[in-house]
């Protein structure tokens, strides 16, 4: 799989968010990189651990954001937010109880989980913010 490579279409016009947005695809892609270079799952359930952590202090980063300036969908995006960690975390159990390999099929899952949220949900709110500021 390829690595996400971090450009100005991932950019939510927001550099606090850009910033950690970019830090979060640097892990994704330690990951990426672990599973291909066959690491022991120990290991990569310590990536995956980091990646799970990280995105969840992002995402506290975010909504402190939201609050700050009034962002209208805190609400929806907060739902958001806590959709996508319990994903991640039902893939982490998944993975530590069954000792299941790490497959391409699961670094797609995260890869979706990341760019879609940013391209998305991410991108309205880099908007408002951008506009806030």
């Amino acid at each position: 799989m390829k690595d996400i490579v971090w450009d100005w279409v991932l950019s939510v016009d927001y550099p606090e968010i850009d910033e950690d947005h970019k830090k979060l695809t640097n892990i994704f892609n330690v990951l990426n990189h672990a599973v291909s270079d066959g690491e022991s799952h120990e290991y990569l359930a310590a990536v995956m651990e980091e990646l799970i952590n990280c995105t969840a202090w992002h995402f506290s980063h975010e909504e402190r954001l939201m609050l700050k300036h009034h962002y209208p969908d805190t609400d929806a995006h907060k739902e958001e937010h806590r959709d996508l960690i319990q994903s991640a975390r039902e893939l982490q159990q998944e993975l530590l109880q069954t000792d299941k390999p790490f497959e391409d099929e699961h670094l797609e899952f995260l890869e979706r989980w990341l760019t879609e949220h940013i391209l998305t949900t991410d991108k309205k709110l880099g908007g408002y913010l951008s506009l806030e500021s």
